[in-house]
């Protein structure tokens, strides 16, 4: 069984692997001993945590097979984006020059930084590790965050945005960021991309460029690929679609690839899940597959299973494995979302 719990200290050569496969431009997980567990640490403290507001919490879980213990994949949440440390974007806008005497209108487009998005709730650090891509395993990953959204939505910003990765090749170069090396921050894109993971954002402030940046300006390499994704990250992003997530015009400031958001309550995923009533039994057959989770959260447990759900039942039959599995006891109540 496959299934979707709160990270742990014993989880950290574990997590570390994922970090060097996971490749240049993955931010959220940059191969370094120390903040890997600092983040494990973080998060099992915000699991732990009483909350009020959202301010800093970080949720980061991990996927195990049960029949051999290894962990093979991770997804996470943010609470609210940019309280500790600034969270940069470039928003895309529009100049307008027009000139009745000479009979001439241009807009041009421009990259502005800002930090718009402070407070807004994240999905992040989505990783499935390779012999696991198959067999709904990464729709089930990345969906299973809208159940836990909607059951702990209290805990996070109203906006949920998700940071699309960027062109890049396959050492780790973009081209979005070639001119900004060249004429503002000096350092190359894998070396900011990793200081910025590691939370050591003070360069940006202090090198990036402070007005707004005239797209047509750019070498047409650059302009290219901004608003566009790694080749790897489309089938994230199409899955993010479905769930309501729109590109409002805000870029990252390093590659250039778009940044989606949507409204917590108006998420597909959010909206369509339900709450239900277990019964232990034998599981009838069924050909439907749902995402299911428990409804806690230090011992927050997901996973899938074909399962019966009927429209006109508030019930549904768990097999005793399954309800163990999910930490869930008979009369309890799970979440469930068609897959």
């Amino acid at each position: 069984m496959l299934i979707i719990r709160p990270i742990r200290a014993s989880d950290f050569d574990a997590l570390y692997r994922i970090a060097v496969e996971s490749g240049h431009g993955f931010t959220s997980l940059p191969v370094n001993e120390d903040l890997l567990r600092r983040k494990i640490a973080r998060s099992e403290a915000s699991f732990q945590k009483v909350v009020e507001t959202p301010y800093d919490e970080g949720y980061l879980m991990v996927l195990e097979d049960t029949e051999t213990g290894e962990v093979v994949g991770t997804c996470a949440l943010e609470a609210a984006v940019g309280m500790e440390d600034a969270f940069y974007h470039y928003r895309l806008g529009t100049e307008v020059y027009h000139s009745q005497q000479i009979n001439v209108r241009n807009e041009v487009e421009t990259l502005t930084l800002c930090h718009d998005y402070t407070g807004a709730a994240e999905l992040c650090t989505l990783f499935l590790r390779a012999a696991y891509r198959k067999d709904n395993n990464g729709r089930m990953l990345s969906r299973s965050r809208f159940l836990f959204l909607a059951q702990h939505a209290s805990r996070f910003g109203e906006t949920v945005i998700a940071e699309m990765r960027g062109v890049s090749d396959e050492n780790g170069n973009s081209p979005f960021y070639g001119w900004l090396q060249k004429h503002f921050l000096g350092i190359d894109f894998v070396e900011a991309d990793y200081l910025s993971g590691l939370g050591r954002k003070a360069f940006m402030a202090e090198m990036m460029p402070r007005n707004p940046v005239y797209v047509c300006l750019l070498p047409e390499e650059a302009q290219k690929v901004i608003g566009e994704v790694h080749t790897n990250t489309r089938p994230a992003l199409s899955l993010l679609r479905a769930e309501g997530f729109r590109c409002r015009g805000y870029v990252d400031i390093f590659d250039g690839g778009p940044t989606v958001e949507c409204n917590l309550q108006d998420i597909r995923g959010v909206r369509e899940s339900r709450l239900l009533r277990v019964r232990i039994s034998e599981m009838p057959a069924s050909d439907d597959s749902f995402i299911l989770s428990n409804t806690q959260l230090a011992d927050y447990r997901a996973t899938s299973a074909e399962l019966v759900v009927s429209s006109d039942s508030d019930e549904v039959i768990l097999s005793p494995e399954l309800a163990a599995g999910l930490l869930v006891s008979d009369g309890e109540q799970v979440r469930v979302l068609a897959i």
